[in-house]
Formats: structure tokens, C-alpha cells, sequence
């Protein structure tokens, strides 16, 4: 069980404050999503808290900094845009954060590629990278506490070979 002051993930909204914990009329943790333009409480209920997990630790999220210069792409592709979309939004959702990582790598290098043809990149490319940057900066900033410039900071430091920050 969380208590008041913890950082944990929500699926949907990711980096979520543990408010408070409610037990009227039922058990559930009143959350807070940090970094959101318009942030609203959720209500969670603790019979599902095996959905949300915690926000790394300092010491992970520095590992997955310096893990990003190595990082594999991955290697799904669906025959049309709507299906990777929904692929990549499910991994985000439920995946860890060196998960949005390297969906931000590979993104990049998918857009890139596009790019390099002469050609516009899908709209679905575009939306994905923007949701796994933020989810992926926003629990990074919160684990090491600092912001979200710093760690994209961090990120092009650890990034020798230039094939672009998260």
C-alpha cells in the first residue's frame, strides 16, 4: 500500500502524488498528476493498486540515462498506422519507463528516417513520441528531483554518438 507523499505511476496519467487515502464510501487514493496543464484529482481504487507501481528510484533513473546511447529500437511495425499507434500506446501505458525510452529512440530514429526520404512523417509518429518523451522525462525529473530541462540535460550529455536526447 502507498502512503500520503509517494510518486507513483498511473497508467493513463503517469506520474501521479498520492494526495490522500480516502475510505468513504470506498478505499481509494485520492492522486494528484504531476505535470499536467490541467491537472485533476483521480480517484483510484486500492483494490486495483496492482495497476500502479512506484516511480524509480534515483538510482535506476540514472541507469536508464546512461543506458540510453546502447538501447535496441524496437522492432514492431503494424500494417497501418492506427495499429502501431495503439501498440506503442500500450506499451507506454503499462510498460516501465526505460520502456517509453526507448520508444522516444525509436520514434526519433523512425522520423528521422522518414525525413531523410523527402517525406512528411505520420501524424501517429508525432503523437507518440510526444507522449512517450513526456511520460518517460516527466518520472525521470520526479526520480532524480529536478526538472524535465535538466534531464533532457543529462540525456544529450550521455548521448556521445548524437543520435538525439530523449
Amino acid at each position: 500500500m502507498y502512503s500520503v507523499g509517494d510518486y507513483i505511476v498511473h497508467p493513463g496519467q503517469g506520474v501521479c502524488l498520492v494526495g490522500e487515502i480516502s475510505s468513504e464510501p470506498s478505499e481509494c487514493y485520492l492522486l494528484l498528476p504531476i505535470g499536467q496543464r490541467h491537472p485533476m484529482r483521480i480517484s483510484f481504487p486500492i483494490a486495483s493498486e496492482d495497476r500502479l507501481r512506484p516511480v524509480l528510484s534515483d538510482a535506476e533513473a540514472q541507469a536508464v540515462i546512461e543506458a540510453f546511447p546502447t538501447l535496441e529500437l524496437d522492432p514492431f511495425t503494424a500494417k497501418s498506422n492506427a495499429l502501431e499507434e495503439e501498440h506503442f500506446r500500450n506499451e507506454i501505458r503499462q510498460g516501465t519507463c526505460l520502456d517509453a525510452v526507448r520508444i522516444v529512440k525509436t520514434f526519433r530514429a523512425r522520423i528521422a528516417q522518414v525525413r531523410a526520404n523527402n517525406k512528411k512523417p505520420p501524424v501517429a509518429y508525432e503523437r507518440i513520441l510526444k507522449h512517450a518523451t513526456e511520460r518517460s522525462l516527466t518520472e525521470l525529473s520526479v526520480a532524480l528531483d529536478t526538472t524535465v530541462d535538466d534531464v533532457r540535460d543529462r540525456f544529450a550529455a550521455e548521448d556521445q554518438d548524437g543520435s538525439g536526447t530523449c
